[in-house]
């Protein structure tokens, strides 16, 4: 399947709230809940130009995960970015219905090669729980190194899990 990375812009709001909506369920199995508020649109949609704001300021990138027709397949996103060591954090998540095909690994490996080619950024830093194997063979498959696992346990779906973290360099390539 051919995808694309797009910059989040304001326009697409609607579509992605209803990405977020119809995934609620199947991305709160893997990660944390973004709570109840996050569901009504008047709230996502101020979350949404706050986070453009974010990415005018360059403090963070937002990215949609699309397909030739330019539905929204999943996020991947750059946050945090600390200057000028070039350091950001990744996340991403991909719909229920587009896991097991190789999209976040094809939208990570495009990723990479935008912040290779635009230089600004030296090393992505991601975390993923334990029970997310998928997440954890994405990152390993673009050239991630497990670094470390928390020390701490917490609660999540009645399973105990701790977080796993990565690291990735363009300095080791």
């Amino acid at each position: 399947m051919d995808i694309f990375l797009e910059k989040l812009h304001l326009a697409d709001a609607e579509q992605l709230f209803a990405f977020e909506l119809d995934n609620r369920t199947y991305f709160e199995e893997m990660v944390p809940t973004r709570g109840n508020d996050y569901y009504n649109f008047d709230f996502f949609k101020s979350r949404h130009e706050s986070l453009l704001e974010e990415q005018d300021q360059g403090s963070s990138c937002f990215y949609l995960i699309k397909d030739k027709d330019a539905s929204i397949l999943g996020r991947m996103n750059v946050v945090d970015i600390e200057e000028p060591q070039g350091v950001g954090h990744l996340g991403y998540r991909v719909g229920q219905i587009h896991t097991g095909k190789g999209i976040a690994h094809k939208a990570l490996k495009i990723l990479i090669e935008k912040v290779v080619e635009e230089g600004r950024i030296k090393q992505l830093r991601a975390q993923t729980t334990t029970n997310n194997i998928a997440s954890q063979k994405v990152l390993e498959k673009n050239g991630f190194e497990m670094i470390g696992t928390s020390d701490e346990t917490f609660e999540m779906n009645n399973q105990q899990l701790t977080f796993v973290y990565y690291s990735w360099s363009s300095l080791l390539k």
